[in-house]
């Protein structure tokens, strides 16, 4: 059952603890004293409105923003004294807002761009982990030799998520994966998050679609103009008033 699975998240260890950040653009204070954990194999989602900071909080996490102060321990190491370079040999992934995938590169090669830290020489792996993202989603395997740039948007997301895998990570930070896809992709989409994780990956997720995120995950943190204004269990949060006016439209 749920709870049950929430307990034994519960007795799992730290994996990224996001302390005292702070990030500004200019003059502009653009995340304030956030205070972030995630727990190995839990789902935690970032909800609030656009603006609010959420994708900010991801580039921090990844090395592609500077943070002003603070702490982002990801695994016993402080990834805002890594190179960004390296942060993806720690075992995180990204999936960026907008997939950003290569549109003049075929689905494979896409792919195998998600394994670059592994090198050439370990060709053994890179075709296990490309098995493993065949498996997961059978509508790359088809058209593998495609380019992307063919592919809908639906098709794009898998693609990204399908990247991301490819570096074996602990943990994927994923941004607005449902942004501009359709109703039924959007099922999708989320199909294939729960079953990510089901896997033993760790999903940090930003997402703009409040109600679906808040039924995936465990727990869930609430974003205004740069400050956590609420934190808690993601089903306590799908059914508290405040967060139900001001994000489901209820």
């Amino acid at each position: 059952s749920r709870r049950q699975r929430q307990m034994c998240i519960r007795d799992r260890g730290m994996m990224l603890k996001v302390e005292n950040l702070n990030v500004h653009y200019g003059v502009i204070h653009a995340i304030e004293d956030v205070n972030i954990e995630v727990r190995d194999g839990e789902i935690v989602t970032l909800i609030g409105a656009n603006g609010a900071g959420k994708t900010t909080i991801l580039h921090t996490i990844t090395g592609l923003k500077k943070a002003t102060s603070g702490s982002v321990v990801f695994d016993g190491t402080d990834l805002l004294k890594e190179q960004p370079s390296k942060i993806i040999t720690h075992g995180v992934a990204h999936v960026p807002e907008g997939r950003h995938v290569f549109v003049d590169m075929t689905v494979r090669e896409n792919l195998e761009m998600g394994a670059y830290m592994f090198g050439r020489k370990d060709k053994d792996k890179i075709a296990a982990r490309m098995d493993n993202v065949f498996e997961k989603f059978p509508r790359l395997k088809e058209r593998q030799n495609q380019l992307a740039g063919t592919f809908s948007g639906g098709e794009q997301q898998m693609l990204a998520v399908g990247r991301a895998l490819m570096a074996d990570p602990k943990i994927i930070l994923m941004d607005e994966p449902s942004m501009g896809l359709s109703p039924l992709l959007v099922q999708e989409i989320f199909s294939i998050i729960k079953e990510v994780n089901a896997q033993g990956i760790t999903v940090l997720l930003v997402e703009q679609n409040a109600k679906m995120a808040l039924k995936v995950a465990n727990r869930a943190y609430v974003l205004e103009t740069g400050k956590i204004k609420l934190s808690g269990d993601a089903q306590e949060l799908l059914h508290n008033d405040e967060v139900r006016k001001a994000y489901l439209g209820a």
